[in-house]
């Protein structure tokens, strides 16, 4: 089959999963991935990340929906999936006798078309760990040394669970600039991970689970716009809320004050910041404690999950 006969290279249409006792872990999501993008799955904790990645790897069969994965459906065609693909686990549970070398070799003869394994564990970093025993590694090592095995087959689809669980801010950053590396070559790498600053990061674009259905999707810069950006910062001595231009006018829609600290929320960032620093230049005082900053993906990923909270509080009220 030619490379580029699907651009979507992973599509997902209404997908559900339900477990024993009839509990839905998912819900009838639907999405897609292209072909050279990286795409990031995100969610809280039994959010259904890990039960929908595991559909996509084709280790479980959907209740109901459909996965293709390179056009086929990876359970019923596995074997027409798993050579193209390469899986990185959140522990790769290897045996602790064998040496790094050795494990890439054992692996290696699981693989269709393996890389050298000398070449793989160069690449993310574990060239001079050869010949250490894998027990004797650190889990940050462990962690480069999972990656290596997901990549010995030389992917089109690479699935990353977790995959800088462990690591350093150095081997983190590491592994950013070879996945976008592997991008760039053309690799298709769908990614699950806690590190919402990774997923800003790397993902071309994402989607948050909660409760097993998607609460918000796109690039990250679009599922940050729809959150406010935010402007606090301590109210002059002798000077009240009500003191400062109408809120409405700076183009603020919410705020909160904390004894003396207010705290604005905006869409007009800019704007706000700029009506408020003329307000204080022209009363002649000083806004100690300023903070101004857009909007990040953490903060919509929190705001996902407090407006899901408020939602079930007012569900548990009636």
């Amino acid at each position: 089959m030619d490379r580029n006969e699907h651009e979507h290279v992973i599509e997902v249409t209404d997908l559900r999963r339900v477990y024993g006792g009839g509990f839905e872990a998912v819900r009838g999501i639907g999405f897609s991935v292209a072909r050279g993008e990286v795409f990031a799955l995100l969610g809280t904790n039994g959010a259904g990340k890990t039960s929908t990645v595991e559909l996509l790897e084709g280790l479980a069969r959907p209740a109901s929906g459909s996965v293709r994965v390179l056009g086929h459906d990876p359970f019923a065609e596995r074997d027409a999936v798993r050579p193209r693909t390469g899986v990185m686990l959140q522990e790769g549970g290897f045996p602790s006798e064998l040496t790094v070398a050795e494990t890439a070799r054992m692996w290696a003869g699981c693989v269709s078309g393996a890389r050298p394994e000398g070449e793989v564990l160069e690449r993310v970093g574990l060239g001079s760990k050869s010949r250490v025993r894998v027990k004797q590694l650190s889990g940050g090592e462990r962690r480069r040394l999972d990656l290596a095995l997901a990549l010995l087959g030389d992917p089109e689809v690479l699935f990353l669970d977790e995959p800088t669980t462990g690591l350093d801010a150095e081997g983190r950053r590491d592994t950013w600039a070879l996945v976008r590396e592997l991008r760039d070559a053309g690799t298709t790498v769908l990614l699950t991970t806690h590190y919402l600053e990774e997923a800003e990061d790397l993902a071309d674009r994402l989607a948050i689970l909660h409760e097993g259905l998607i609460a918000a999707s796109g690039t990250p810069a679009e599922v940050t716009a729809a959150q406010p950006s935010r402007i606090s910062f301590e109210l002059p001595e002798n000077y009240f809320l009500g003191d400062l231009p109408p809120l409405d006018e700076l183009g603020v829609t919410g705020h909160e004050i904390e004894g003396r600290v207010v705290r604005l929320r905006t869409h007009e960032l800019q704007r706000a910041a700029t009506e408020l620093l003329t307000w204080a230049r022209g009363a002649g005082v000083e806004l100690r404690r300023l903070d101004v900053r857009s909007a990040s993906l953490e903060e919509a990923f929190l705001g996902i999950a407090r407006e899901a909270s408020a939602h079930k509080t007012k569900e548990y009220a009636a």
